[in-house]
């Protein structure tokens, strides 16, 4: 490739916002076949045990749950690990074990079954997403951790939409029979992703030193970085709403067809993966916590938009409102998503390392055990009520992001 040729190139990545991609084609396929796997199986779960194990539905989603509620205390074993042995490994070890519970679904035939594969399932996710942000640290270069976070962002939704295709066209073709193989090729792809993960050459950054006269005790450290748990926790809950809440919403609450779901999720996935790196890049904040709190404004309109046709009079603008909605909501994901992760490693000294990653994943986990019950809940008592407190949440979260100043910047890193 000829030197203008290459700047070129570098400069329609520059300006879409995609980071240096030369060097890290191994991390870059982790990253997209990882999100393939998750897309192919993760939707399908419920119905294979069902529907090829012929259990009854009500008893399998009380095992998944179950099971996913024993993992949780995984985000802070893996945290440890991480401390022990960098990021790399947990990452590794997170995707072989994804793996072996995805296999073991093709044996488990009893309830106690379903349960302890969905621990092992899901064990793999925390211990996954509690040191994928640090390992995008130790992988890249500094000063591009929230391109990167944009960019693995936008792979993440292809792939998840790669795989969720792929899935539906299996089940097109061959039927409900289908399950079986794509079980079996979802547990290959995990093992996959680890060999590409295992591959990786890593260098951890090293942090600036504490400038001198800079009063800054741990416990400071800790309460800042405990806000912004609590801050992550309305954008959690808004991704948990995406999967659980507008299905039974736009059914049940607006009379639309069981298809109108599945295509407000379409929207969100092209806009996200789209154009996360070109508005990150050209478009978001550059400070993080303003950033976020532009994406807490957005996502509270997106919760009210969502909202208007559920009002008697505002009924014959569902359509409108909820594509207004839906854009709202993509838009403010952009926003925060990446904004959040560089944050999570970049807000204390200490944020990139085992237990505050542990930390910030627990508050995925639980949001996400915890969104089901909750949503299903408001929205019996009212249609407006989860859309409401879920927007209330984003306006507080909101109010305190400006207290979310990062501390901790990176140094060229030192090989190892």
């Amino acid at each position: 490739m000829s030197a203008a040729t290459e700047a070129r190139r570098r400069g329609a990545a520059s300006r879409l916002g995609i980071p240096e991609l030369r060097g890290h084609g191994r991390f870059v396929t982790g990253n997209l076949v990882d999100s393939v796997g998750n897309g192919m199986l993760l939707p399908l779960g419920l119905l294979y045990f069902t529907d090829v194990q012929g259990m009854p539905p009500v008893h399998v989603g009380i095992a998944m749950t179950v099971g996913q509620a024993v993992a949780l205390p995984v985000t802070f074993l893996a945290g440890h690990l991480m401390d022990r042995l960098g990021p790399r490994p947990v990452v590794v070890a997170a995707n072989a074990l994804s793996a072996l519970g995805f296999a073991l679904f093709l044996f488990a035939d009893r309830l106690w079954q379903v349960a302890a594969v969905h621990v092992l399932v899901q064990a793999g996710i925390n211990m996954y997403f509690t040191a994928q942000r640090t390992l995008v640290l130790h992988v890249t270069e500094p000063g591009q951790e929230r391109a990167w976070f944009a960019f693995t962002g936008s792979l993440r939704n292809i792939g998840l939409a790669a795989g969720a295709a792929a899935a539906a066209g299996a089940l097109t073709v061959l039927g409900k029979g289908a399950l079986w193989w794509l079980i079996a090729v979802d547990a290959a792809t995990y093992l996959l992703a680890a060999f590409c993960f295992a591959t990786l050459t890593t260098t951890p950054p090293v942090p600036d030193e504490t400038p001198p006269g800079t009063q800054v005790t741990r416990t400071d450290h800790t309460r800042r970085y405990l806000l912004l748990v609590a801050v992550n926790l309305p954008y959690v809950l808004a991704q948990a709403a995406l999967s659980v809440l507008v299905a039974l919403y736009t059914t049940r609450a607006l009379g639309l067809p069981a298809s109108a779901a599945s295509l407000l999720f379409v929207v969100n996935t092209v806009i996200v993966s789209g154009c996360s790196t070109v508005v990150t890049a050209r478009l978001a904040p550059k400070a993080p916590r303003r950033a976020v709190a532009a994406g807490y404004l957005v996502m509270a309109a997106g919760m009210g938009a969502f909202m208007l046709p559920a009002l008697p009079s505002l009924a014959f603008t569902a359509w409108v409102a909820l594509v207004a909605a839906i854009t709202l909501f993509s838009v403010a994901e952009i926003l925060l998503g990446p904004a959040l992760s560089e944050l999570s490693v970049t807000l204390t000294p200490e944020a990139a390392g085992g237990f505050t990653q542990g930390l910030y994943q627990f508050s995925w986990a639980i949001g996400m055990v915890a969104a089901p019950a909750l949503f299903t809940l408001l929205l019996e008592a009212g249609p407006l009520l989860p859309w409401g407190a879920e927007a209330v949440a984003c306006l507080i979260a909101m109010a305190a992001a400006p207290a979310l100043k990062s501390a901790n910047r990176h140094r060229r890193r030192d090989p190892r």
